[in-house]
């Protein structure tokens, strides 16, 4: 049937508007409760092309995304390159047959959506959807009033228990990898490497005339040209012997678990699936006693990961070192995602709030992908850690998981949970906590947990009180968020209390921690020493006033990378939240001990526990929350940041600091934002595109304080101001603009 005659049918059904013509491909990236490839299954950890239907008839173990909401939430991407667009109508129909629903005939579901521009959380509202059921869906919009085609047809399994909420989360995968490079060392010892560390398994296909053993050698690191059988820290190795067989057969090299990061007692380390087995992350391989040629196709390493597009993000730029870095943290997300939840690395594969913070921001800008972030703090909630910060920072994850998804559900599942985190049982008169010698500690968690304050790890230059700044300033941001979180939910009465409680403890932040006389905050409350740590928090989290901002930016500046990698985060935020682009852009690109370039040096190929050896003597080389620049390039350097739940309104504010060019896609849940600019002598251009149904306030930099002209798509925008070092332009529809801001006077 031709593609006219079926619009005509649909007409006819009743199940499309009034004829118009189609102005923009179907939607894409067709999610079910954040789950994109509903309808892909998995044998043992790699992708088939079975059906869910004929996986429901495989002898095999197969793995998939299985959906445990009785109403799942659906969400789709609008495909419209017109400027200023949004969607005007939608039509959802779900069915039980494939072949049904592609007549349009739905039998569970047929809901319209009038004067609607929902595309990312809408709600199923049909027929009780069924345990262990196989469901289609697939949604056709009208933008800007002009009529689209159907999106393709979807397919998903429900769960054997169906619940309220419950996150929906992907099986591990596993990819094939073969080694790209493979010599014969003096001595005859072959040396194998794979080019950079993954979390995996190791196949070999051999020959042998008779009988033998041979060693084979894996392991992260090199020292003076061959595979380290002693690295230092938690850098891994490990050394099998393997007998071969008479002919060529395939052998699998077993990873043998290891007590250390596999214990069962608390704190519980998050086991690998039977289903794919134990790994070790290693790059390279040596193998002892092995006479017969190799080839690279004999040599597999299995890689076990979430399931992660490679191609989603894409980022370069005129700085050859900031490529670099941001190769190392882009890969870092996927490397270290293979245990199926976030974890602190290899050395202990537990999951930490702080960890899964930045974790959490890394993923989402490097992967349209919101479900292990959700479910690796769902499990937090309930298996909590013992820093005083890292559970605060619990309320910054749920309030980012919101203003990334637009999806309230979890917050809403989990609120009581989330409640205990702000640790307001802990609360003193005036409104700050502390948890020294406090009697309330035992009882503030449900988990009755310890409590110490950490503030950074390994600790640097902080001087310890019993009120300290650092977890005063994440209770204050918990307290903050935990307000919009609830007023999201409808609960204004907890919304308010929670604005109140914050201002409160803002208030007392300001008076005790703050010293006037320097103009800097102190580590806490009876001494007068400052740090890097108690003046880059109360940045980041909007607590300084206007006037103390520059003061308190020039320390920040003159401290340099005072801090750990996990720190960095925070640091490099707060230098762009004050318009100190230049330092943060000099720390990213850095080249010395406290770098990510010294990462590269050192031989890693997946950001460090520490900046190096000399500063962790414990450190391994598999760590996610060393990838902070994952996040910051896109976040601040670029600046693309959600203003709006869901990325309803962006902020697309760059901060090049001296970077010449660069470019970036990102994926949201809206889909892909682009920015790039040309940062010349005398002019700045910039170019944004941005998906249906987003709008954006749009920020140039300023570095010239005498006149200056803007234009947008090549008309003139006058009246224009400056504000804060930039000039703001408001309310940018969807598609792609270009910006050019042209000064009176070179810088």
């Amino acid at each position: 049937m031709t593609r006219l005659l079926l619009l005509a049918r649909a007409c006819l059904l009743g199940l499309m508007c009034a004829p118009a013509a189609l102005t923009a491909a179907p939607p894409t990236g067709l999610m079910t409760d954040l789950i994109e490839h509903t309808d892909r299954v998995w044998i043992n950890g790699y992708p088939t092309q079975m059906t869910l239907e004929e996986a429901a008839r495989s002898i095999e173990p197969v793995q998939m995304a299985l959906i445990y909401n009785r109403r799942p939430m659906f969400s789709w991407v609008l495909n419209d390159v017109r400027p200023d667009v949004k969607q005007t109508f939608a039509q959802i129909q779900v069915g039980t047959s494939r072949e049904q629903l592609s007549r349009y005939r739905s039998d569970m579901w047929n809901a319209r959506f009038e004067n609607n521009d929902n595309s990312t959380t809408v709600i199923y509202d049909g027929e009780p959807l069924k345990p262990n059921t196989v469901y289609y869906w697939k949604v056709r919009t009208d933008n800007n009033n002009a009529q689209q085609d159907w999106s393709e047809i979807r397919a998903f399994r429900t769960a054997d228990t169906l619940y309220d909420y419950k996150t929906a989360y992907y099986p591990q995968v596993k990819s094939d990898e073969r080694p790209v490079s493979v010599e014969r060392l003096p001595g005859g010892d072959l040396a194998v490497d794979f080019g950079r560390a993954s979390f995996g398994q190791l196949v070999l296909t051999l020959d042998a005339q008779q009988a033998d053993t041979i060693i084979v050698r894996i392991g992260e690191a090199l020292r003076d040209g061959r595979l380290d059988r002693k690295p230092d820290g938690t850098i891994r190795y490990r050394e099998h012997k393997l007998a071969l067989l008479p002919g060529r057969h395939t052998y699998r090299i077993k990873i043998m678990p290891d007590t250390r990061n596999t214990r069962n007692t608390p704190p519980l380390a998050v086991p690998m699936p039977e289903y794919v087995g134990e790994v070790l992350p290693f790059r390279y391989l040596e193998i002892e006693g092995y006479k017969h040629d190799i080839a690279p196709a004999d040599i597999e390493r299995q890689t076990v990961h979430y399931p992660f597009n490679d191609f989603a993000v894409h980022f370069t730029s005129s700085d050859t070192v900031l490529n670099r870095v941001w190769e190392l943290c882009r890969y870092s997300v996927k490397a270290t995602s293979f245990a199926g939840i976030y974890v602190d690395g290899d050395r202990e594969r537990i999951p930490y709030e702080a960890d899964a913070l930045l974790n959490q921001l890394c993923h989402y800008s490097v992967d349209r992908e919101f479900t292990l972030a959700r479910r690796s703090h769902e499990y937090l909630l309930n298996h909590a850690t013992w820093p005083t910060e890292w559970i605060l920072q619990s309320v910054l994850i749920a309030w980012y998981d919101y203003l990334y998804t637009g999806d309230i559900r979890s917050a809403e599942a989990n609120y009581s949970l989330l409640k205990h985190k702000t640790l307001s049982a802990l609360e003193e008169e005036d409104g700050l906590i502390v948890v020294l010698n406090n009697p309330k500690v035992d009882s503030a968690l449900p988990q009755n947990q310890k409590l110490d304050d950490i503030v950074d790890w390994p600790r640097g230059e902080f001087t310890f009180m019993p009120k300290n700044i650092s977890p005063n300033v994440f209770h204050y941001a918990s307290l903050e968020l935990m307000g919009k979180l609830a007023g999201a939910m409808g609960k204004k009465a907890d919304s308010a209390a929670y604005a109140s409680q914050a201002a409160r403890t803002a208030a007392s932040i300001n008076k005790y921690f703050f010293d006037k006389k320097s103009g800097l905050y102190r580590d806490g409350i009876g001494t007068d020493h400052v740090s890097v740590y108690s003046n880059m928090f109360p940045i980041v989290f909007s607590l300084v006033p206007p006037q103390y901002q520059p003061r308190i930016a020039d320390y920040l500046v003159s401290r340099g990378m005072d801090c750990s990698v996990y720190a960095a985060q925070f640091l490099l935020d707060a230098l762009y939240d004050t318009g100190k682009a230049d330092a943060a852009f000099k720390l990213l690109t850095a080249t010395d001990l406290r770098s990510w370039y010294n990462m590269i040096r050192a031989g890693s190929t997946i950001t460090m526990e520490a900046w190096d050896i000399l500063f962790k003597y414990n450190q391994d080389w598999n760590h996610i929350w060393g990838a902070v620049p994952a996040n910051v390039i896109p976040r601040k350097l670029m600046g693309i940041e959600p203003v709006e739940p869901g990325f309803r309104r962006a902020r697309i504010k760059p901060q090049p600091g001296p970077l010449r060019t660069a470019s970036i896609t990102m994926p949201t849940i809206r889909g892909d934002v682009g920015v790039s600019f040309d940062n010349a002598p005398g002019r700045f251009v910039l170019e944004v595109a941005m998906p249906v149904n987003m709008v954006g306030d749009v920020y140039l930099p300023l570095y010239s304080q005498g006149r200056f002209t803007l234009t947008m798509d090549g008309k003139s925008l006058p009246g224009v101001k400056a504000e804060n070092g930039f000039v703001k332009v408001p309310d940018v529809g969807s598609g792609k603009h270009v910006f050019e801001l042209t000064f009176a006077a070179a810088r």
